[in-house]
């Protein structure tokens, strides 16, 4: 049996990389030299979320979508639809279960010399099968 953070993001990742996404891959962390747009997913935090008879945890996870696009229209669709494969994904895990898959904010930045990124925060709370 994996660990509940193990679990959660290889069902993430294989569920990203199961859609058709206009991105030149999709990275379970960042990538060393990777090719715009591209989609990140990080490891994230995990802290305790168990209760008297079970085991759970409470995790925070954030997806970087990486684009070098003239203007953040292209970005904006990809959040979109990242948004909505997320939230779509089955709550079955290897040995857990998602109880709660909550979104907290989304953001886009821009280095003056660099790409834009944007970010998909969720709260991700598991309990132990």
């Amino acid at each position: 049996m994996s660990t509940a953070a193990e679990a959660l993001q290889c069902a993430l990742v294989a569920t990203l990389r199961a859609a058709s996404f206009d991105v030149t891959g999709i990275y379970d962390g960042p990538p060393a030299d990777a090719v715009c747009p591209y989609i990140a997913v990080s490891d994230g935090s995990t802290t305790d979320w168990s209760h008297k008879t079970g085991r759970g945890r409470e995790h925070r996870l954030s997806i970087a979508i990486w684009d070098d696009g003239a203007t953040p229209a292209r970005l904006h669709a990809l959040l979109g639809q990242t948004q909505d494969m997320i939230e779509a994904m089955s709550h079955d895990l290897d040995g857990h279960r998602i109880a709660s898959l909550v979104f907290l904010r989304a953001r886009i930045v821009r280095d003056p010399d660099g790409p834009w990124a944007g970010r998909l925060d969720y709260r991700v709370r598991t309990l132990e099968n």
